[in-house]
């Protein structure tokens, strides 16, 4: 059998999502209202899209805020099993903060909110904040028997799809190689080598290396939250190579130190949405020090983890191959 193309595996796996079910024809039109109409007027006028969406491949649905004939959609096991039987081969999502929005205040009785989204089918909530509280009242439910742990497997099983050599094989396939030597290309680099040097503010730090929406709504750095390691260089080189982490060395440690030659993974801290804003898109410290310090003293290949193009021009000459790797995630080594 003829082996398929990372295009060809994308075109089949990646992930889409309709959204939002059940959120139109509310009165007046207004946001996160209500929706008065009987089944059929609310299946043949406003769910028709999402049954075609789903007949052609999708593989979630995002559930709406709006309500019913006062029914939050959240809560809604009748219209979230209408969309979960018609051949779904995915899994249905709450909103951003939807379960929370079931009672009125919102949050006013979260328990509640856990057992009646859970048990009307949602399968993934989107949790923007407390979710161990999410976890603790889920784990209560489900150990008295609220929640039977047939739903919780039919959700996991929905979930959990993952193909995680395909995710290598796409962050190995998204790499832009913007500079690699002149005459004597330094990629691909010598995996038996007697000393490597790796240095940089991503190059062991996951949350670096996912960004914002991840680990929370605007990243973190650091692997506190994560599992695993960033640096996968000690597990593909050869087993007499040394390889020696050093964050931030000095110019003259580097110089000292007889290595064959040097990675620095540098970019911008995880950020989403406003609080990425940049008038100039420049690398943030201390990127542009650590690229001066060991790539001028040694040969480097410099990867840049970040969201979008930064200036690099300024430190060019210094830099023997540069890479643009942008935000590899957990599947980058």
């Amino acid at each position: 059998m003829e082996q398929m193309t990372l295009e060809e595996k994308i075109g089949q796996m990646v992930v889409g999502c309709a959204k939002h079910v059940g959120g139109g024809g509310t009165t007046k039109g207004i946001n996160e209202n209500n929706t008065e109409a009987t089944r059929h007027k609310l299946l043949s006028i406003h769910m028709p899209a999402y049954y075609d969406s789903v007949i052609k491949g999708i593989s979630t649905v995002m559930i709406s805020y709006s309500s019913w004939n006062g029914i939050k959609m959240h809560a809604n096991h009748q219209l979230i099993t209408v969309t979960n039987t018609t051949s779904l081969q995915g899994f249905v999502i709450s909103d951003w903060q939807g379960i929370d929005r079931i009672t009125s205040p919102p949050h006013a009785n979260y328990t509640y909110s856990i057992l009646a989204s859970v048990n009307a089918g949602i399968d993934m909530v989107m949790l923007p904040y407390n979710y161990t509280e999410f976890i603790d009242g889920l784990t209560m439910l489900v150990k008295n028997k609220f929640v039977p742990m047939s739903r919780i497997d039919d959700a996991v099983q929905r979930i959990l799809r993952e193909h995680r050599e395909l995710a290598r094989e796409a962050v190995r396939k998204s790499l832009v190689l913007l500079k690699n030597g002149g005459d004597q290309p330094l990629l691909p680099l010598a995996k038996k080598a007697s000393k490597i040097l790796v240095a940089g503010t991503h190059a062991h730090d996951l949350g670096n290396q996912c960004g914002g929406w991840t680990i929370q709504w605007q990243g973190q750095s650091g692997n506190n939250l994560t599992s695993g390691t960033t640096s996968g260089v000690r597990n593909t080189v050869d087993p007499t190579t040394e390889v020696v982490f050093i964050e931030n060395p000095e110019s003259k440690y580097v110089k000292n130190n007889n290595f064959s030659y040097a990675i620095v993974v540098v970019g911008e801290p995880p950020y989403a949405e406003t609080n990425g804003d940049s008038l100039n898109l420049t690398l943030p410290a201390p990127g542009p020090s650590i690229i001066t310090n060991v790539c001028g003293s040694v040969k480097c290949v410099v990867v840049l983890v970040t969201g979008r193009p930064v200036v690099i021009e300024p430190y060019l000459a210094q830099i023997d191959a540069l890479v643009a790797a942008w935000l590899p995630g957990p599947r980058c080594c």
